[in-house]
């Protein structure tokens, strides 16, 4: 079964940037589509940026023109996050194949 390992989080101040990587235990992200999603406290889990296996990508309306997901390969998906807010703080996850990774955790603090 396909494991997905995310890695990239951590304490950020507001403005700052971090690239978040999501790598696939075998060669997946060319055939099914990858999402990133976030699930802040208290709050459900919400979809953040999608790249289909075609190359499309798509993006929630808060993280448009500030975050970019891109594929790097056949086994690894990345999340390019610039000029964070508080409100961008929670655990994301990488999901692809019907298979979540374990998440990890953004902090956007002062």
């Amino acid at each position: 079964q396909v494991q997905l390992v995310e890695s990239g989080g951590g304490l950020v101040q507001p403005g700052g940037s971090l690239r978040l990587s999501c790598a696939a235990s075998i060669l997946i992200f060319s055939i099914y589509d990858t999402a990133w999603y976030r699930q802040a406290p208290g709050k459900e889990r919400e979809l953040v940026a999608l790249i289909t296996s075609g190359g499309r990508t798509n993006y929630a309306d808060s993280v448009k023109g500030r975050f970019t997901i891109s594929r790097d390969n056949a086994n690894t998906v990345s999340l390019q996050m610039n000029n964070l807010k508080l409100e961008d703080t929670a655990v994301y996850y990488c999901n692809a194949a019907s298979v979540w990774g374990q998440g990890t955790l953004v902090t956007v603090s002062s």
